[in-house]
């Protein structure tokens, strides 16, 4: 009988079963691991000296002596670090992650990071850091708006990469594309010393709401970055410019300067406009005279830093706020920014309380009424009657009585804050009656009716500084006034 041949491994020692063991499991280690791990084998193996492997490990000899046992006890497995293919206790879960990512994709696409952790918070009740949406997007090569040079940079680099390997070029591509080009930052200067010394005033054109684009004017301090005045205007207009200062003479009281450009003047010249009632630099003008405030204008943007910024942070923030509070209308915009605007200040303005203030006493109502109003020429015509907005008025005094002047005479019509009108001819000033496109009744066909006491008008005092004459100077004096043809 043929015995067959049996293979019998001995083994000198209880390690080596275990190195037996290792290599049929195939156990990984890391570099780390493996160098610690070849360390102990060589250790025992040789029965080397413990201090020196102590030294070349980088631990203590006590730690070395733990190696020992466990290389005895399970060999190349007790290398593996424990925390190896655990997740951290304040990893987030995977579910919350997509909630995080597809919310950013659906509906708050357009805010920059710092407003989406905000937002998160506030609204989803959703608490988490700035550094961990930016991971979390940056894998999905989802970059911030607000996103700088380098991280740009490197994202191409990745994209350019990508687009070598991946079949999907098309994806590549959108990623690509949705990549913003860096603005040219403005040069700093050190801000004003006192809250109201300067305000820096602009419009800005963007989507703020909707589909069609509208004009946001403001009014920035220039000491404590606070926002004085806000409002929506279909156009760049004076009106707009009116309303923000009504908010500041309202809400603080007159300020002694105001900074903003004069694109205005060069339109004007451009476009040889005659019409004073258009000419926003004029009537704004003539408007802060009155009130003693100092206007300082300038062509070069980057000069008004301060609001320019400010327009930045705004576009990035505010189409959000608006398009989640169901903003469509000029008229619901402008009654959301102000309590806006309270929630932004406090996020990003100075303290007031720690700069003194040079806000002068708020004027009353009457006076602001009187003094933000438009200014406009008209000729009498052989009725008595001057034409404004397509509808006739006569001149009346104080007791209602219609005052009758010869065709041709020049009257200064004053569109008040509020709508009232009233003229100024001759420097005596008038209320304005609107005259009907049909009487009320009729002598022939109607009952005889008692005609009514004239009611008393209300004139503005003589000591109101709207007079014709005092205007005309004033225009004179304005250099893009003579200019025009």
């Amino acid at each position: 009988m043929i015995m067959s041949q049996l293979k019998i491994t001995v083994y000198n020692k209880p390690h080596d079963i275990r190195n037996e063991v290792d290599e049929i499991r195939k156990v990984i280690l890391t570099m780390d691991e493996n160098q610690k791990y070849e360390f102990i084998k060589k250790l025992v193996d040789t029965n080397g000296n413990k201090k020196t492997a102590a030294l070349k490990i980088g631990c203590s000899d006590r730690h070395v002596n733990r190696l020992i046992k466990g290389y005895k006890e399970e060999g190349k497995a007790f290398f593996i670090h424990g925390n190896r293919g655990r997740k951290p206790a304040i990893t987030i879960p995977e579910e919350k992650k997509q909630m995080i990512l597809d919310m950013y994709r659906t509906k708050y696409y357009d805010c920059n990071l710092t407003h989406y952790s905000e937002l998160l918070e506030e609204k989803e009740s959703i608490k988490v850091s700035v550094n961990t949406i930016s991971s979390i997007l940056r894998k999905e090569f989802i970059l911030s708006p607000k996103a700088n040079r380098s991280s740009k940079k490197a994202m191409k680099k990745e994209l350019q990469a990508l687009q070598s390997k991946t079949k999907s070029k098309k994806e590549v591509a959108a990623i690509q594309s949705s990549i913003l080009n860096l603005e040219d930052s403005h040069p700093r200067r050190p801000r004003c010393a006192y809250f109201g010394e300067m305000l820096q005033m602009d419009a800005s054109v963007h989507l703020w709401f909707g589909d069609c684009k509208t004009q946001l004017h403001i009014a920035v301090d220039d000491a404590t970055g606070q926002i004085v005045g806000a409002y929506f205007d279909e156009q760049e207009t004076l009106n707009g410019y009116y309303h923000v200062l009504n908010q500041i003479l309202t809400g603080y009281g007159i300020p002694y300067q105001f900074f903003t450009d004069n694109r205005t003047v060069f339109e004007y010249k451009k476009k040889h406009e005659t019409a004073v009632e258009k000419d926003t630099f004029t009537q704004f003008g003539y408007a802060c005279k009155q009130l003693g405030i100092d206007i300082r204008t300038s062509s070069v943007p980057q000069s008004k830093g301060r609001v320019e910024r400010m327009f930045g942070t705004l576009q990035s923030r505010l189409p959000v706020e608006l398009r989640l509070g169901n903003v469509s209308s000029i008229e619901e915009a402008n009654e959301f920014i102000k309590s806006y605007i309270k929630k932004f200040n406090a996020k990003f303005a100075l303290p007031i309380d720690n700069i003194k203030s040079v806000f002068e006493t708020q004027p009353d109502n009457e006076k602001i009424n009187l003094i933000l109003a438009v200014l406009s020429y008209r000729k009498i015509d052989n009725g008595s009657c001057l034409k404004y907005k397509n509808d006739y008025y006569i001149p009346v005094n104080s007791d209602g009585i219609a005052v009758h002047h010869r065709k041709g005479t020049t009257a200064m019509v004053i569109k008040s804050f509020c709508g009232e009108l009233y003229s100024c001819i001759a420097d005596q000033v008038y209320a304005l009656e609107l005259l009907p496109a049909h009487k009320l009744s009729s002598k022939a066909f109607d009952l005889a009716i008692i005609a009514d006491v004239p009611k008393k008008k209300y004139i503005p005092p003589m000591s109101h500084p709207w007079r014709k004459s005092s205007f005309e100077k004033y225009e004179k004096s304005q250099p893009h006034r003579n200019l025009v043809a």
